[in-house]
């Protein structure tokens, strides 16, 4: 008699495990069916700005063949005190490469090796990159151009743009079901597609004193904005 009462007793515990199975399994195929059948809107969206560049790094070469009077090192010291009688922060502001005692260029013929150093100098505005630019020609360096520009707060100002690209996303969302009688509800997927910043290499140099007639012969520079650019993937639920 024990035996048959044990016996049906695990047989229930085995139908109630199979029904709590059964149960789960439902409410799991429920909900998948419900997030399936969910409807949403999916919009793309862009936004973008111009900015002036405010990180102007410039690459200059001293070599020994520039002035055959002085050393490297001489024209060295004579270019940092010129930077910092324009007041540039060389200590922050200008790197440089070791010292290229450095077998950099050969002359074939005689087997001479040129000394020369490399630097990089940031400056923060067009005006004063050509300043330096006419510095640098004053003091005989003629190794020296433009590397790269960029904007300090570059990260900022694509969140900016991210921004206003979600909030044009719910605005086309809003706009292109209003005819339905639907309502745009919240975000469930947001995809950040792209927000590389595209920089135009050209550069405008020329002369003050050839444009105005000044006396002032600092080469005025005139680069190209940066422009920022980011594009916005946005899922709307729709209820």
């Amino acid at each position: 008699m024990n035996h048959f009462f044990n016996h049906n007793i695990n047989d229930m515990k085995k139908i109630n495990l199979v029904a709590i199975l059964i149960v789960l399994f439902a409410v799991k195929g429920l909900s998948q069916t419900n997030i399936n059948t969910q409807p949403f809107i999916e919009v793309n969206a862009s936004a973008d700005t111009l900015v002036v560049p405010d990180e102007i790094y410039i690459n200059i070469i001293i070599s020994e063949n520039d002035n055959k009077k002085l050393s490297v090192e001489q024209q060295e010291s004579r270019m940092i005190a010129a930077f910092q009688a324009m007041h540039i922060n060389v200590e922050k502001d200008l790197s440089t490469s070791d010292m290229i005692s450095d077998f950099k260029n050969r002359f074939l013929r005689s087997k001479d090796v040129v000394k020369t150093k490399t630097y990089q100098l940031k400056v923060g505005d067009a005006m004063t990159a050509g300043k330096v630019f006419a510095t640098l020609e004053d003091l005989g360096i003629a190794n020296s151009s433009i590397s790269k520009v960029d904007y300090s707060n570059m990260d900022l100002l694509k969140n900016l743009c991210r921004v206003k690209a979600i909030e044009s996303a719910k605005n086309t969302a809003e706009m292109l079901v209003k005819p339905l009688n639907q309502k745009v509800g919240k975000a469930i997927q947001i995809i950040d597609a792209n927000s590389t910043p595209i920089y135009n290499p050209q550069v405008r140099m020329y002369s003050m004193a050839k444009v105005a007639g000044a006396a002032d012969e600092t080469p005025n520079i005139d680069f190209e904005k940066i422009k920022v650019q980011v594009n916005e993937n946005v899922k709307f639920i729709l209820e």
